[in-house]
């Protein structure tokens, strides 16, 4: 099968030259137990991937990239009973084993047996199947490596959704809307007539703001550097959207002292200091945004006991994929959460490297690649 595997972390931008991400033959792996083989249909590029391809979220290489997709099951494994061939499925990224503490506690997006899995290239119910020339170990990436054209994964990986839900809509389902939707509604829990202020208008900032937007009486402020993004969150719901230098003053304009909810979506400890300070007594900062390791968070400590201020870290949108994708499945079927409007274009997997210059350069927000074969 035809994969796109990253050998070399750090490699110089522009992408397109350095090529850090190369389409190789590897052996199609076949599903242990507990596992299933999926052909991937369409897979979404995210930060996530970049930021291992830039160095910044170290991972151990070689490894196949994409986390982000759906498809359909094309094998099972022994011990797989609700799953079936020709069933579409949406992959999630967190493999959940149902059985750890966090788990137990209703919060399947920290389990730690799928952490642990993630973070060493392995799936949750063994070692790594793929293999290149001369039986090398390829890694795996968070439990999916979906930029190939078939991917095997844990069952606990996997949604089963109707089939009617076009690929190009299934496959944000699985980072995108998990992550940016279960920030305002899992982690934040926004309520009517609530202000909310979103930074960084990427898919998953995006999909925040379209959350926010459908609970009736709230106000959205979304915030990021690019006009076209501005434009785009105004489409997603959002009530005003402008620059980051102008986010105080939409915020001293738009509510009494401050919002009731920030959420930070781009990655970066100045980001979320800054989110803090727009915050009202009580108010809330939901970090959805991966900073680089290397960075650290500066904030005067009286907010916290002296302002009731909160922060809130948010993996994965406190989601519990089993129920939530369904749910906001059917959101996007009544149309509160219009997730085509984040489908820039899709593209041949033989234009991921080009796709990594776009993405860095803020030009798209989900570019999507075709990786089955015919």
């Amino acid at each position: 099968m035809r994969s796109a595997v990253l050998r070399r972390a750090g490699a110089p931008y522009p992408y397109a030259d350095s090529s850090p991400l190369k389409l190789e033959e590897l052996e199609r792996p076949k599903p242990r137990a507990g596992e299933v083989q999926v052909r991937i249909e369409r897979a979404s590029l995210c930060h996530s991937d970049l930021s291992v391809v830039n160095g910044s979220r170290p991972r151990p290489l070689p490894m196949v990239l994409g986390h982000e997709a759906a498809g359909t099951v094309t094998e099972v494994g022994s011990g797989v009973m609700d799953i079936k061939r020709g069933d579409h499925v949406v992959i999630v990224f967190v493999p959940s084993c149902g059985n750890c503490s966090a788990c137990n506690a209703g919060r399947p997006a920290l389990c730690r047996r799928g952490a642990e899995a993630n973070t060493s290239g392995d799936l949750l119910h063994g070692d790594a199947l793929l293999i290149g020339g001369s039986d090398e170990r390829i890694n795996h990436h968070l439990g999916v490596s979906a930029f190939a054209e078939y991917a095997v994964v844990a069952r606990e990986s996997l949604v089963v959704i109707d089939d009617d839900v076009p690929m190009d809509v299934a496959a944000m389902f699985g980072c995108a809307a998990l992550t940016g939707v279960g920030a305002v509604l899992n982690t934040a829990q926004v309520t009517e007539g609530q202000s909310v202020i979103v930074f960084g208008l990427g898919a998953v900032g995006l999909m925040a703001v379209m959350a926010a937007a459908q609970i009736p009486g709230t106000t959205v402020i979304a915030i990021d550097p690019l006009a076209e993004k501005q434009q785009l969150a105004l489409r997603c719901g959002a009530d005003y959207a402008a620059g980051p230098d102008e986010a105080a003053d939409l915020v001293a304009a738009n509510t009494e002292e401050g919002v009731d909810v920030s959420i930070e979506a781009v990655g970066h400890a100045k980001v979320m200091e800054a989110c803090l300070s727009l915050l009202a007594r009580g108010g809330a900062l939901v970090s959805v945004g991966l900073p680089d390791p290397k960075q650290t968070l500066t904030v005067q400590a009286l907010q916290f006991a002296g302002m009731g201020k909160r922060l809130l870290g948010s993996y994965m949108g406190d989601s519990v994929p089993s129920r939530d994708i369904p749910l906001y499945i059917q959101m996007w079927r009544e149309g509160r959460l219009p997730v085509e409007l984040l489908h820039t274009d899709t593209k041949p997997l033989s234009e991921i490297n080009e796709a990594l210059d776009a993405l860095a350069k803020g030009s798209i927000v989900r570019r999507l690649f075709t990786t089955a074969e015919p």
